[in-house]
């Protein structure tokens, strides 16, 4: 079709909003789940793999009780077991929105970070993950 980059024909409102509400489905789906099954009662999931070897928590270390809490609407025992995840949730939503917003308008969208970003992002979670473990950070430990 002229205009069209590489003749290609514009995509109905339906087909672009397909990705992004199928993405959005299955973290709803995931959130769904782990507000079902209780992470805190054992035997559910998978105990983590350095927690349980090292004794350290990993920055996801309480990410399925922080995502359980966040379901059920208990934003304060969320932060207290992953912070981190908590702002994840937020991030994501920021995300989604714009996705969807663009796919309705029918602009392109591509999520593209920077080099810098992704040292900032890597600095972020290391700093966690170290203050977490350390006696002065145990507001931060699941």
């Amino acid at each position: 079709m002229p205009g069209q980059p590489g003749g290609a024909a514009p995509r109905s409102r339906g087909r672009r909003l397909l990705t992004p509400l199928g993405a959005l489905g299955a973290v709803a789906a995931a959130f769904a789940y782990v507000g079902t099954v209780d992470p805190n009662e054992p035997g559910h999931y998978p105990v983590c793999p350095l927690l349980r070897f090292t004794g350290l928590y990993c920055p996801g270390c309480g990410g399925l009780r922080s995502a359980h809490a966040f379901v059920h609407g208990e934003i304060g025992t969320a932060l207290g077991a992953n912070a981190l995840a908590v702002v994840g949730y937020g991030l994501f939503a920021v995300v989604m929105a714009v996705w969807l917003i663009r796919a309705v308008r029918g602009v392109p969208t591509r999520f593209v970070i920077s080099p810098p970003w992704w040292w900032v992002i890597g600095a972020v979670v290391g700093v966690f993950t170290l203050v977490r473990n350390l006696p002065f950070g145990a507001a931060l430990a699941p």
